[in-house]
C-alpha cells in the first residue's frame, strides 16, 4: 500500500477545483481495501469518479480512490443476463459496454458521469429512469469491521437522489460491485421525456432501437449540459423539489407558467432549475464561478474558481429560493 500525501485532488473532481488532500491511496481490488483496514488508517474519505462532489475547502482525511474495475456476466436466461461491476468503472462505460451486447436498460442513463459505485448511493436518474429500475444487487465492505455483507434492492431503500448509503449507513461501508438485471429482447423503451420523442422525430425514426434511445439522450445531455473537460461542473447541482398538490395549485396562482411532473403518490415534482431561472441566476457569472447559460441546475467553476465559493453562491440560490417560492431546494452534490 503506497500513501501519496498531500495530494492535489483538481484532477480527481469534475468541478476542477484544486484541494489537497492529507493521504491519498489507490484501491484497485478488494486487498487494497482490507490493507487500509487492517493499518487502522483515520480518517478516511471515499472517491469515485469525482463528478458529484464539491471540495469547498482541503480534505483533511485520506482519500481513498476507487478503481476497482471489471464487467462480468454472472448468470442469463433467454430474456435476462445478470451482470456484475466493479464499483470504479465509469458509468458510461458501462453504458457502452451494454449497448455493445444489445442488453436494454441503461440507455436513458447514457453519459451520466460518475462510477459504478455511485450509482445505488445516488439511485442516479435521467430522462425518465432511475437506476433502481435494472438494479439486483451490491457487495459492500464494512468500513469498521471489515465484514463483507451483500444488499439487495429491498434493503437499499432507494428513493429520487436518496439510498441507505446516504442516509443511515452514509460512510460506513465501500461499495466494491454492482449488479444488474438487463433485458437480451423485448426491450421496453422509456419515451416519455418530450426530448427524447423530439429528437427521435426529428430523424424520422419511427420504431426506435436501445441504440437510438442512447444517442438521443446523449445528444440532449450534450445540447444543454457543459463538458467538464471544458468547464468545470458536477452536473445537476440541486435536486428538483417534491410539493403537495396544494401546495402547487397555491403557486400556480402566482406563476401561471410554473411547470410539474405529477408523481404517483399524488404529489408533484418541480423543476429546480425553472425555480433558479426565474429568480434570475440563469447565466450569472460571479468572477471565476457561475450558473450555466444554458442549465440553471448547473453551478460551474470557469477556471480558478474556489470549492468555497461555489458552495456560498449555492447557499444564495438555495435561499433566494425559498424566500420567493417558500420551496427548499436540496443538493444533489455532495459537500466534502
Amino acid at each position: 500500500m503506497q500513501i501519496q500525501h498531500n495530494q492535489s485532488l483538481k484532477t480527481y473532481n469534475t468541478f476542477g477545483l484544486d484541494a489537497i488532500a492529507k493521504g491519498f491511496i489507490h484501491i484497485i481490488s478488494v486487498n487494497d481495501l482490507y490493507e487500509v483496514l487492517a493499518e487502522n488508517i483515520k480518517p478516511i474519505k471515499i472517491l469515485g469518479g469525482g463528478s458529484n462532489i464539491l471540495l469547498k475547502a482541503d480534505v483533511d482525511a485520506y482519500v481513498l480512490h476507487n478503481e476497482i474495475q471489471g464487467i462480468e456476466i454472472i448468470s442469463e436466461n433467454q430474456n435476462q443476463v445478470l451482470v456484475e461491476v466493479g464499483s470504479g468503472e465509469l458509468w458510461h462505460n458501462l453504458v457502452l459496454w451494454s449497448l455493445s451486447q444489445n442488453l436494454g436498460g441503461f440507455e436513458n442513463l447514457s453519459l451520466i458521469p460518475g462510477s459504478v459505485g455511485a450509482a445505488p448511493m445516488q439511485n442516479i436518474g435521467a430522462y425518465g429512469i432511475e437506476q433502481d429500475a435494472t438494479f439486483f444487487s451490491l457487495k459492500a465492505i464494512h468500513m469498521t469491521s471489515g465484514i463483507s455483507k451483500v444488499f439487495f434492492k429491498h434493503e437499499c431503500n432507494f428513493g429520487y437522489r436518496e439510498s441507505i448509503f446516504k442516509n443511515d449507513l452514509k460512510d460506513q461501508y465501500f461499495i466494491t460491485h454492482v449488479s444488474y438485471l438487463l433485458q437480451k429482447q423485448n426491450h421496453v423503451l422509456h419515451l416519455e421525456y418530450g426530448a427524447i420523442k423530439d429528437v427521435l422525430h426529428h430523424k424520422n425514426i419511427i420504431n426506435p432501437t436501445i441504440h437510438d434511445v442512447s444517442a438521443a439522450v446523449i445528444e440532449i445531455r450534450k445540447s444543454k449540459l457543459p463538458d467538464p473537460k471544458e468547464i468545470g461542473n458536477s452536473g445537476s447541482f440541486f435536486k428538483n423539489p417534491v410539493v403537495s398538490r396544494a401546495g402547487y395549485d397555491h403557486l400556480k396562482l402566482s406563476y401561471t407558467d410554473l411547470p410539474c411532473y405529477p408523481q404517483e403518490d399524488g404529489n408533484v415534482k418541480i423543476p429546480a432549475g425553472w425555480l433558479i431561472e426565474k429568480i434570475g441566476y440563469k447565466g450569472k457569472t460571479m468572477g471565476n464561478i457561475g450558473v450555466h447559460k444554458n442549465q440553471a441546475l448547473v453551478l460551474v467553476n470557469y477556471g480558478g474558481g474556489k470549492g468555497s465559493d461555489i458552495y456560498n453562491l449555492a447557499l444564495e440560490i438555495k435561499n433566494n429560493v425559498a424566500k420567493t417560492f417558500g420551496i427548499d431546494i436540496q443538493t444533489e452534490v455532495n459537500i466534502w
